[in-house]
C-alpha cells in the first residue's frame, strides 16, 4: 500500500512539473505569435509606405534612419523563417508533453485502482 502512495506522489510530482512547462510553452508560443501579429500588420504599412518615406528603427532610446529596403528585407525574413520555425518547435513540445501528461494520467488511474483492488481485498479478508 505505501509502495502505491509512494508512486501516486511521484506521478503527482512529474504531472506538476509537465503542467508547468506546458504552461511555460503556451506563453512562448502566445509571445511569438503576437511578434507574428506585428510583423505582418509592419510589412502592411511598408507597402502602403512609398519608397522616398523615412524609415526608423528603434533600438534601445534611439532611432535610427534606415533604408526601405533593408527594413522590407528584415521584416520579410523574420515572419519566413524565424517566428515560423519556433512556433513549430514550441508546438511539437507542447504536445509532446500533453502525450506525457496523459500517459501519467493513465499510470496514475491504474496505481489507484490497483490500491483499491488491494483495499479492497484486505478488507474482505
Amino acid at each position: 500500500m505505501a509502495e502505491v502512495q509512494k508512486k501516486l506522489q511521484e506521478l503527482s510530482e512529474k504531472y506538476q512539473s509537465l503542467q508547468a512547462d506546458l504552461g511555460t510553452k503556451v506563453e512562448a508560443r502566445q509571445k511569438l505569435e503576437s511578434q507574428q501579429q506585428e510583423n505582418s500588420t509592419v510589412k502592411k504599412e511598408f507597402d502602403i509606405v512609398d519608397d522616398a518615406a523615412n524609415i526608423y528603427k528603434q533600438i534601445g532610446p534611439v532611432l535610427l534612419k534606415q533604408d526601405k529596403t533593408e527594413a522590407v528585407m528584415a521584416v520579410n525574413g523574420r515572419l519566413d523563417k524565424d517566428i515560423e520555425k519556433q512556433i513549430k518547435g514550441i508546438q511539437d513540445s507542447s504536445e509532446k508533453i500533453k502525450g506525457e501528461i496523459i500517459q501519467m494520467q493513465t499510470s496514475a488511474q491504474q496505481a489507484q485502482a490497483a490500491a483499491g483492488a488491494a483495499a479492497a481485498a484486505a478488507a474482505a479478508s
